[in-house]
């Protein structure tokens, strides 16, 4: 068995083990817990609704519920700490492997979009290659979001689940952010590159470089110095990554084991309508992408898919598509892709093009404004995939980004955002396939754009 398929087997044995670690974990040692905060949740639901109802808040009734709710809260969340600290083995693992990853994807970024960069040489092709890949990744989104929302027209889940709503007023805890052109511009341009490396801002690193890699290339014979130390740079830090993909299946093991034993196996029959139909709509999409890739890059884009197991793998299993960031770019690479295509491409993808994310948007939103009962005209539901589009450019490298774009989204509309409380259980099951997707979309499109660049070799293993 080649060293590749070895560690595909190992993480797909590893996801293997965690679902059944998790499930007898569940059962066992995380029933207690479990019945607590659902019970819990339950009571907080009714007493939300008792809450409502009155209209004199002075009353001793009043003041009675509001106790209980605090009580129940208190014993929600105190079971829920004893739970994480009881998963922190488990999780401890993920979090490493996750930790090393981001210790890595910076500087990869940085090294191997320079050295692209001044191999393209000047700013016109660095310009024509950046408007072939926003016109691919625009065109992904579009249809991503554009899918979404047939699908879910076709399936009603929301009308079909019949599902306990929460009351319209509670808090969900995901705060949306109102977008301003301030804001996004912001977001785009560093102020300080050592904080962007810091924090991860992949978007503003990209920017960096681009400015960094041109200028290289304009000095000329010293430039070539530069050159020569970050193509050297970048293949130590590939060779780092080498070591850390070699933990990725304890992680795999870790993360999920920790979400099967929270969530258990039972979400899947309650949700199993809307997990059956947002999967299918994920397949569907991943099949269209496919289809697009074949026309430009026949038989080619089935090898492309093979040698992307792995770091599906990866992005499944940790509901990270930035866990699956090496891998994809070392596999384009032995594609065939020149890596000054790759490293161009890849790291933009990260911020404009996650097919997974934007059909999710869709798919989720209008599956709340059924469940509530709400009903959308075709032009508003184009207006809100416009809103999607726009606004989900603006926040990458927010914590659960999806959520907080719904957020800001459906309250334009005036559907309630306590729907969200419909899906922050299942989100991390929800994630899992939307990272995937991600990179599925990312690297076609990085193929696709070099097929038109003339920049497609044959693979190199």
């Amino acid at each position: 068995m080649v060293k590749n398929n070895k560690l595909t087997f190992f993480i797909f044995l590893a996801l293997i083990l965690g679902v059944v670690l998790g499930y007898f974990l569940n059962v066992n040692s995380f029933k207690d817990y479990n019945d607590t905060i659902a019970t819990s949740e339950s009571q907080i639901k009714t007493l939300d609704i008792q809450l409502n109802g009155i209209k004199d808040t002075t009353i001793v009734q009043y003041a009675d519920l509001k106790a209980q709710k605090v009580l129940a809260s208190t014993a929600a969340k105190n079971a829920t700490i004893a739970r994480e600290k009881s998963l922190e083995p488990l999780t401890l693992l993920s979090d490493i492997f996750l930790r090393l990853i981001k210790m890595i994807v910076a500087p990869l970024v940085f090294t191997t979009l320079v050295v692209g960069v001044a191999k393209v040489g000047d700013i016109k092709a660095v310009g024509r290659i950046g408007g072939k890949t926003m016109l691919w990744f625009l065109s992904a989104s579009l249809l991503s979001l554009v899918l979404g929302m047939i699908m879910v027209n076709i399936f009603k889940p929301g009308e079909a689940m019949n599902l306990p709503l929460p009351p319209s007023n509670a808090d969900t805890g995901i705060h949306k952010v109102a977008l301003s052109l301030k804001d996004f511009i912001s977001h785009i341009f560093p102020k300080s590159m050592t904080e962007a490396m810091a924090t991860n801002e992949i978007l503003q690193i990209v920017v960096f470089s681009l400015f960094f890699g041109v200028a290289t290339a304009a000095i000329g014979e010293k430039g070539q110095i530069v050159i020569n130390f970050f193509d050297a740079v970048a293949h130590v830090i590939l060779k780092v990554t080498g070591y850390v993909m070699n933990f990725a299946p304890f992680a795999v093991f870790g993360a999920m084991a920790a979400i099967v034993a929270k969530q258990g196996l039972g979400v899947l029959s309650t949700y199993a309508l809307f997990i059956g139909e947002f999967y299918s709509t994920m397949l569907l999409l991943w099949i269209v992408l496919i289809l697009i890739g074949f026309s430009i890059l026949k038989t080619r884009i089935f090898n492309l898919m093979s040698r992307m197991k792995e770091p599906v793998l990866v992005a499944f299993s940790t509901a990270s598509s930035e866990a699956a960031y090496p891998k994809t770019l070392l596999q384009l690479e032995r594609f065939g892709c020149k890596d000054k295509i790759v490293s161009f491409v890849l790291p933009l993808g990260y911020s404009f093009n996650l097919d997974g994310s934007m059909l999710y948007m869709t798919f989720a939103s209008l599956f709340i404004a059924q469940s509530y009962g709400i009903h959308l005209s075709f032009e508003q539901q184009i207006t809100m995939l416009l809103i999607l589009m726009l606004t989900s450019k603006g926040i990458a490298g927010v914590p659960r980004a999806s959520l907080v774009v719904i957020a800001g989204t459906i309250a334009t509309f005036n559907i309630p955002e306590a729907g969200l409380a419909l899906l922050i259980g299942i989100d991390p099951l929800l994630d899992m396939g939307r990272s995937a997707t991600n990179v599925i979309g990312n690297s076609i499109a990085t193929a696709v754009v070099s097929k038109w660049e003339g920049e497609l070799s044959g693979p190199l293993d």
